[in-house]
């Protein structure tokens, strides 16, 4: 089967809407010519649409004309790379996505450890933002809560006890492997969000964990986060207010 059979085969099977690059084709760097003739030529008959260099679309078609790709779908293309995730979405936009703030930003921050994303999308002004330990699909769940932890204090109209309720549950219904992924994680990022964590695991009673967060920790140092005893009653063996 020759290249353009093969491309015209692959985006057969892709949805209307959906955003489609070389790497989503499988396309060996070798045939990139000929698959970039092949792409150009069902740009020109219509099948599919050019979004930017190197990426594509099959239009719909819908009584109010052409619907245009969703920038969720858009956004999907930077957050991988090869087939393998290097970034994730964090930021107002995670937050919100979570229901721990009903602002929505404009602005969507995407963390990577090795690269810096900086494009817009639509509206969308995409930012970046550091990932404290490289990023893949399966930890990118736990990274996002580390980060929730770490803005805890900056989420807008964040109700705080709603959030660490949230925080426990989240922790809570981890599998123990992960739980220790998390804490090893934990301490790559700043010592506030050790502090939190450790407050959170002993909470839990996940003791021999938060031990071992608070051996990294600086006991001079003091933590605000704006949390009340009443609402997580370990803080004070974690020096937070």
């Amino acid at each position: 089967m020759n290249i353009t059979t093969s491309i015209k085969n692959k985006v057969a099977r892709i949805n209307t809407g959906e955003v489609f690059t070389y790497d989503t084709l499988s396309i060996a760097q070798s045939e990139f010519s000929a698959a970039a003739k092949a792409l150009s030529r069902m740009v020109s008959n219509g099948v599919i649409k050019r979004y930017k260099n190197g990426m594509y679309y099959k239009p719909k078609q819908t009584a109010f004309g052409e619907l245009k790709p969703r920038e969720d779908e858009l956004l999907k293309n930077y957050l991988f790379e090869n087939n393998k995730q290097i970034a994730y979405i964090t930021g107002v936009r995670l937050y919100n996505q979570l229901g721990l703030t009903t602002q929505v930003s404009k602005v969507v921050r995407l963390a990577s450890k090795d690269k810096e994303i900086k494009t817009k999308i639509g509206n969308l002004i995409i930012k970046p933002a550091k990932s404290y330990v490289p990023v893949t699909r399966k930890n990118v769940p736990l990274l996002q809560l580390l980060d929730v932890m770490k803005d805890f204090k900056n989420i807008p109209d964040m109700d705080k006890k709603r959030a660490v309720n949230f925080l426990k549950e989240q922790i809570e219904n981890l599998t123990a492997e992960d739980k220790g992924k998390l804490t090893i994680f934990a301490k790559a990022y700043p010592p506030k969000v050790r502090a939190l964590l450790g407050a959170l695991l002993e909470n839990l009673s996940y003791n021999e964990l938060s031990e071992s967060l608070k051996e990294t920790i600086n006991y001079l140092s003091n933590y605000e986060f704006g949390i009340s005893e009443k609402t997580l009653p370990t803080i004070s063996n974690w020096n937070i207010a």
